[in-house]
């Protein structure tokens, strides 16, 4: 971090020097705004940025008298465009799905950073309606900040690459099919999915049958016990150092057919090796993917999409997303979304940490290098498919199960990009996989931000 600008400060250490009258909320928004507008017109990465607004609560934010008991004083943070900010519309990745009208309220989630004493500075991109593990619209790609010829991952895209770049030092985002865990595996970053109920999603009918979770990106594990304890209205957390554990590793793909590469094979490898290190267990625990799981994945992605586009010029909208809302009505008239099946993966799912006597799973986070950046939303479907279901195969299973899982970088690919792992717990397990994550940090520092 440079000492002449707060860019590049952790959440922690901002809020913290805020609290202490050691630095101004509207001192630490005005470098980060100054930042975006050098930074962002090469990444995409933001839809709006809140220039004189963001100022003006950070003012606010200055004016208080209870600084001590925000935790999150003078923070810069991204919101995700499909969550309600108040005064702007709810883009949902494109014009043809915008709301028509500005948000009266802002969304829980916002109403809880923005009273913890955080400060929106802009709404960041995603695809169109949030289906694809890749982001793009009619403007063109939000681009990898680590390499800007790569995508970083999808849907909250816009989210990750601003924090990777250091435009802020936390975003919101939120995971459907790993929309969260995704994005920060392609740019290093630390990316929590809560489990079912944890955080508040309040999306209504475009929670895609309750696949959704709100949570953050950041570059540390503090400041993701920050973001999440904010999110689910709790206290900030103290971790502790967890006691010994037995994890399961498993490279087993969800999706037949694809196989993680050389790379993440050797992440995994690494991430063994780091938990033996500090003092747990690993064994060989394969969770078995039954084919009804990835078919069910699939027709509740596609009935989300249909559900979703109510009240949508749906001719407007780009050809990928019309062919997932007419899979989708197929799929509802069908009577394939069911939350049966759904209820007994996650009976199965948690029941594997019983059979296998293990405290967490550790796979691969990604299958393949993050895609090119390219404008897949003028590509047909089937190529989004493919892009899509062959190089991240890894996290959708524990949407379907209502499982919390957390994403943690543990190096980089011969190439450069990040590399991370995925570690998946139990229900309410999200404190542990943030002390387990805290241990990969301390044992395996890695570089916080690329250099755009």
């Amino acid at each position: 971090m440079d000492s002449t600008t707060w860019v590049g400060a952790t959440a922690k250490q901002i809020s913290r020097a805020v609290r202490r009258g050691d630095a101004s909320a509207t001192q630490v928004v005005a470098d980060h705004l100054e930042q975006i507008a050098i930074s962002d017109p090469a990444l995409g990465a933001f839809r709006v940025v809140r220039g004189g607004e963001a100022i003006a609560e950070a003012e606010k934010v200055d004016d208080q008298e209870d600084l001590a008991n925000l935790p999150l004083a003078g923070v810069p943070v991204a919101v995700k465009e499909n969550t309600a900010v108040a005064g702007l519309p709810t883009w949902h990745g494109s014009a043809a799905a915008r709301t028509p009208e500005v948000a009266e309220v802002d969304h829980e989630v916002v109403r809880r950073l923005r009273g913890a004493g955080a400060v929106v500075v802009g709404v960041t991109r995603m695809p169109e309606m949030g289906l694809w593990a890749v982001t793009d619209d009619e403007d063109g790609p939000t681009r990898n900040p680590w390499d800007l010829e790569r995508t970083p991952g999808g849907s909250s895209g816009g989210s990750a690459a601003a924090v990777a770049a250091g435009l802020v030092p936390i975003a919101q985002g939120n995971d459907g099919l790993g929309s969260i865990r995704i994005p920060a595996a392609c740019c290093g970053l630390v990316g929590l999915k809560p489990g079912r109920g944890v955080v508040p999603v309040d999306f209504g009918d475009k929670d895609w049958f309750g696949l959704v979770e709100n949570g953050v990106l950041t570059t540390t594990v503090a400041d993701a016990v920050l973001g999440f304890s904010v999110l689910a209205g709790q206290a900030p957390a103290k971790l502790t150092e967890p006691a010994k554990l037995r994890i399961g590793v498993s490279l087993r793909s969800p999706a037949a057919g694809v196989k993680p590469d050389e790379a993440n094979v050797s992440a995994v490898t690494k991430a063994s090796k780091l938990l033996v290190d500090v003092g747990h267990d690993t064994v060989t625990a394969d969770p078995v993917y039954p084919t009804s799981v990835a078919l069910g994945v699939l027709a509740t992605w596609f009935a989300g999409a249909y559900v979703n586009s109510e009240g949508l010029p749906v001719d407007r909208l780009q050809p990928r997303t019309r062919r997932h809302i007419a899979l989708g009505r197929t799929m509802m008239r069908a009577g394939l979304v069911r939350q049966r099946q759904r209820d007994a993966w996650r009976e199965r799912s948690t029941q594997f940490f019983a059979d296998k006597s293990v405290d967490l799973l550790l796979t691969p986070a990604l299958a393949t290098a993050p895609p090119p950046a390219v404008q897949y939303s003028a590509s047909p479907w089937r190529k989004n498919m493919w892009a899509n279901a062959s190089y991240a195969p890894y996290a959708a299973p524990w949407n379907y199960a209502g499982l919390p899982a957390i994403v943690v970088p543990v190096g980089f690919r011969p190439d450069g990009l990040p590399l991370a792992i995925q570690l998946i717990g139990p229900p309410g397990s999200e404190l542990l996989l943030l002390s387990v994550a805290g241990q990969f940090e301390v044992a395996n520092p890695w570089q916080r931000h690329a250099l755009v």
